[in-house]
């Protein structure tokens, strides 16, 4: 039986990992201090152009190369320093999607996807009932045994995704799996991908230049010349914005500028009575209440109380002033910060930004 990965670890850790090819003066650098955490349940979708690093990352995360610099973890658990056979034991616990479906030519394509179940310690009882049924789901319920030979290049491609998803994986790795798919085939992938997310709390990692998928995603993760250049949680990022978009500071922003600005948000999470500003301080950040309460207070007297989508902070950026009041939280609070620089970077890119706020600050005065 293939080892069930912890429930409560994040499904996928990668911190500040490099990689090389070669060795001496050949030795090339592919990847440069990569960081990415994929929560269980999430579907995950890595865009990039060809030779970014992409499939290198995948395969470090997959287990079939060795971490030469920084860590990766699955599930809490490290792979750096494993023995090759607990290795091999976590690589039977991912599905692996790949462009080349590597199936066997004498086998039916039920009994390539049982081999699937076979390495996963699936019960033999369970076998037949399973393979039809997700091979069904992907619109081969007509060829179940049929081999390889007599089945359409996306018709083995889907014979290969059944059998890496066959036995619900906690984490599936797949590269470029829609590319030899048509719309209707390759959305069923996508929608069994999503189902396996949120059913079985399993996470995704897709590598895809097809745009047809993007719009399933949890998350987009984009890779240029071997760098993570940008991680967007869209859930989060949709919430943010609707936030900015419904403030009275950012309203007049196009859905383009306010995603940008959006993407320079940090999150921060403080305990009941964290001190989030106080009066007198020099202002550096810019604050966006996403969960919780929060009290405002000037000389010791409460002036109001802020919830989520309330905003705070921007006076002293813009003033070069000390804080006003002090903001401590009442409850435990998630918020959404935002640098000075980054602040003031909006500010300067549209005048009609910079009247809002101005407009903003001097009916709070």
């Amino acid at each position: 039986m293939a080892p069930a990965f912890p429930e409560k670890a994040a499904a996928v850790r990668v911190s500040r990992v490099n990689h090389f090819f070669g060795e001496g003066e050949a030795r090339n650098q592919v990847l440069f201090d990569n960081s990415i955490e994929i929560g269980a349940g999430e579907l995950a979708i890595m865009t990039g152009p060809s030779g970014s690093g992409k499939t290198t990352l995948l395969t470090l995360i997959g287990a079939l190369r060795s971490v030469q610099d920084g860590e990766i973890s699955l599930y809490g658990r490290s792979l750096g320093g494993l023995p090759s056979t607990e290795l091999v034991e976590t690589r039977r616990g991912i599905g692996f999607i790949f462009q080349l479906h590597n199936l066997f030519e004498s086998l039916t394509a039920y009994e390539n996807v049982k081999m699937g179940m076979q390495a996963a310690g699936i019960p033999q009882s369970e076998m037949r009932t399973r393979g039809e049924e997700i091979l069904t789901r992907l619109g081969l319920g007509h060829r179940i045994d049929y081999k390889p030979g007599a089945l359409s290049g996306g018709q083995r491609q889907r014979v290969a995704i059944a059998r890496a998803l066959v036995h619900r994986p906690g984490l599936v790795l797949a590269d470029e799996p829609t590319a030899a798919l048509d719309k209707e085939s390759g959305r069923d992938v996508v929608d069994l991908l999503k189902e396996l997310a949120h059913q079985n709390r399993s996470a995704i990692l897709m590598v895809t230049h097809d745009n047809r998928v993007i719009e399933s995603a949890d998350r987009i993760i984009n890779m240029v010349d071997g760098r993570i250049v940008s991680d967007v949680v869209l859930s989060e990022t949709m919430q943010l914005c609707e936030y900015l978009r419904n403030s009275s500071v950012f309203r007049h922003m196009s859905p383009h500028e306010l995603s940008n600005v959006a993407g320079k948000f940090s999150k921060r999470r403080c305990d009941p009575g964290t001190v989030i500003v106080k009066q007198g301080d020099m202002g550096d950040e810019f604050f966006l209440v996403a969960e919780g309460t929060a009290r405002v207070e000037r000389d010791g007297s409460t002036l109001a109380n802020v919830a989520a989508g309330d905003f705070f902070g921007e006076a002293s950026l813009i003033s070069g002033a000390p804080r006003n009041a002090t903001v401590s939280t009442t409850s435990p609070a998630l918020l959404y910060v935002l640098g000075k620089a980054d602040f003031q970077s909006a500010l300067d890119s549209n005048e009609s930004f910079k009247a809002q706020v101005f407009k903003v600050i001097f009916q709070r005065q």
